[in-house]
């Protein structure tokens, strides 16, 4: 499973191999003994990986062979690719811009969107 963290100061994506269902419950239980609203829903989580990014066609080809695959591929423009995946988002509250989404998918195509990911993030800790 991969869990995309999204926060104030940008993405955090990891591979876990938590439960899902787990996970969520886990989440809930931490909320009601904390006395914090929580939200959860299923929907579609996004971000953007360079055109120009070594492997990225294997991720392509990956998703081809799947079917119903929960990841897109989508050009956005000359330089960008937007991954696009379908799971579960977890909030404070449905208007939140920071929270939690969890999305399981082949092991092959996890790999790879994590893997493509991290690489992106090190080119761009490189350039700054």
């Amino acid at each position: 499973m991969l869990k995309l963290n999204y926060t104030d100061v940008g993405l955090y994506m990891e591979r876990t191999m938590t439960n899902p269902e787990l996970l969520i419950a886990q989440r809930v239980l931490l909320a009601m003994r904390l006395g914090r609203s929580l939200h959860i829903e299923s929907g579609r989580a996004s971000f953007l990986l360079p055109v120009d990014i070594p492997e990225l066609e294997g991720l392509e080809m990956a998703l081809q062979r799947e079917y119903g695959s929960v990841v897109t591929l989508i050009a956005v423009d000359e330089e960008f690719v937007e991954v696009g995946i379908s799971g579960s988002w977890i909030a404070e509250d449905k208007d939140a811009h920071e929270g939690m989404f969890l999305a399981v998918m082949s092991d092959r195509a996890e790999f790879l969107t994590y893997k493509l990911w991290r690489m992106s993030e090190a080119r761009i800790s490189s350039l700054a």
